[in-house]
């Protein structure tokens, strides 16, 4: 017999934890993971920096937002989400000109060099700082919302891969792994996996397309000082930050790929190694491990969130890109919102109970449908 609950959430990363966590309590909420354990894939490969000058507008009005709440959720708990670690861009003035925003500010070159003593003096020419930028313990953030939303009611169940879906009455029936459910409203919120689910619930696809992206920690001669910046080259062509005595280092490419669970490639990893111990004094002598994820993406780049307005009760919390973490406490509080209050007669979602609202969540759903395409209007 199938276990009915009001909202079913696919997908046990950053997206669907966060979301799980702002409902429960409020109404009756599963979450299925298709994965033996949570956040398998690209939430447990993160750069684990959350960054107010990082993404387009839309993006950057939910990292402040995310930001405020988990200060506030900081300011409860002896264990910190959140430690400060400024953001620095460098390159040409072409391209740091074009890569900064509001919330960064242009430094000078032997400024950047004192911050960053393992910078190359000469091998760029411009710099720009994000000092609201923080680390995120993105272990803690997870394992915080997994045992918020447990602990208020929600059901979560790993190994539970989602086979069947489709519309009946007014929810929907769904069957994952060997368990059946009937909800109201089901939340996409599946990753690289996000269209797949959508052509199997028989919803069109949104088009998103996931874009892999390597990191590695790696061992120095000369380990970088705690309080070093997270310095990305504004070229997008590679960023590092301290790890401890390591060091994390990407390429930061952007390779579009399927959804699989994704593994660096031959070359990827030794190339960056090569150009950054010419753009640095690092002296990054092994790589301790490395890893690849999946950033997925709408065309805009804007993520998307709101109901289907050609599926009722179908939930998009999808294409955050690589923005996952430092945009989903705001995500998840719209998304709950959203969800709670339902849809209008047009399948666009009210916030606060009201369309046009003025609290938080309404600010960033009104960023959001600012910059982006209403999901299906």
């Amino acid at each position: 017999m199938a276990a009915h609950y009001d909202v079913l959430i696919v997908g046990g990363g950053i997206a669907g934890l966060s979301l799980a966590s702002a409902l429960a309590g409020r109404c009756s909420v599963a979450l299925v993971e298709a994965e033996q354990e949570l956040a398998y894939h690209t939430s447990s490969r993160s750069a684990r920096q959350l960054i107010p000058s990082y993404g387009p507008p839309a993006v950057q009005e939910l990292t402040v937002r995310t930001l405020e709440l988990l200060a506030a959720r900081d300011a409860d708990l002896p264990e910190p989400v959140l430690t400060p670690r400024s953001f620095m861009l460098v390159g040409s003035g072409a391209d740091v000109a074009a890569e900064a925003s509001g919330h960064m500010q242009p430094i000078t070159v032997d400024r950047a060099v004192e911050l960053c003593p393992a910078l190359v003096p000469g091998s760029f020419e411009a710099a720009g700082l994000d000092t609201g930028s923080f680390g995120c313990n993105a272990p803690l953030l997870l394992e915080d919302h997994r045992q918020r939303a447990a602990s208020s009611g929600a059901d979560i169940i790993t190994g539970a891969r989602v086979h069947s879906a489709q519309r009946l009455g007014s929810g929907w029936q769904v069957g994952a792994g060997a368990e059946g459910f009937e909800t109201g409203v089901l939340v996409n919120a599946a990753g690289a996996w996000a269209d797949e689910l959508a052509v199997l619930s028989g919803v069109e696809k949104l088009g998103l397309q996931p874009y892999r992206r390597t990191a590695a920690i790696a061992a120095v001669d000369h380990p970088l000082p705690a309080a070093t910046p997270m310095v990305a080259a504004a070229d997008n062509s590679f960023y590092f930050r301290p790890d401890g005595e390591d060091v994390l280092i990407s390429p930061s490419e952007t390779v579009p790929s399927g959804p699989e669970d994704a593994r660096p490639r031959p070359g990827d990893v030794e190339r960056l190694v090569e150009k950054l111990n010419a753009f640095t004094s690092l002296g990054i002598t092994a790589i301790r491990r490395s890893w690849t994820g999946l950033r997925t993406e709408a065309a805009d780049g804007v993520p998307v969130a709101g109901f289907d307005a050609e599926a009722p009760g179908f939930y998009w919390l999808a294409g955050q890109g690589g923005y996952g973490f430092q945009t989903s406490s705001a995500m998840a509080e719209l998304a709950a919102d959203q969800i709670l209050a339902g849809q209008s007669g047009q399948g666009e979602a009210r916030v606060g109970g009201a369309a046009g609202g003025t609290g938080p969540a309404s600010r960033t759903a009104q960023a959001l449908a600012a910059t982006r395409w209403s999901i299906r209007r």
